[in-house]
């Protein structure tokens, strides 16, 4: 993200406010803005048949594509919270069996704007026969998915570098198991 003017005083920035490798603004006036991540949170749910549950995006960024449900944290919500949360609005179904896999760094391009994220994944399980309801406004369709190796994770349309991460990291740990 980049500012061009203090939002405390409104003196235009330069290049040279820009300190500690982009991630705090300083102004003569005192003013220091911290440039943070933003936190996320994806659903990996396995469904019984052993495919994987993504939804097609209904919306940009990366509309058409695939991805996890999930979101960004709310204020004073723990990543646990934003995955119930999640969960429900996007399937209409509260997870249960919460387990923490892995978490990536991203970037979201949403209307120009770069956010830098740090996406946190889970591993999730639904009521066995629970049916499923697409939120609308966040999800085309839903699409479950074998993805057993290599081969099939490559041929995946998925929205965010993120998500491939956790992926692989999920297929590496269901080779070791085998």
């Amino acid at each position: 993200m980049e500012f061009k003017y203090c939002p405390n005083c409104g003196k235009r920035l330069d290049e040279g406010d820009m300190a500690e490798y982009k991630r705090v603004w300083k102004c003569d006036c005192g003013m220091e803005l911290f440039n943070n991540v933003a936190t996320a949170v994806g659903l990996l749910i396995k469904m019984p048949d052993g495919k994987i549950l993504f939804e097609r995006r209904a919306k940009e960024p990366r509309k058409g594509f695939l991805a996890f449900p999930g979101g960004f944290c709310d204020p004073d919500e723990t990543a646990e919270e934003a995955c119930e949360r999640e969960c429900m609005e996007e399937i209409g179904v509260k997870p249960g069996s919460l387990k923490y896999i892995a978490s990536f760094p991203n970037t979201y391009t949403f209307r120009g704007i770069q956010y830098k994220t740090c996406d946190l994944f889970f591993e999730a399980k639904i009521p066995e026969g629970a049916k499923l309801k697409a939120q609308e406004s966040e999800v085309e369709s839903f699409e479950p998915r074998f993805v057993r190796n290599a081969e099939e994770l490559e041929k995946l349309p998925l929205a965010f570098e993120s998500a491939r991460k956790t992926l692989e990291k999920y297929i590496e740990k269901n080779e070791e198991i085998k």
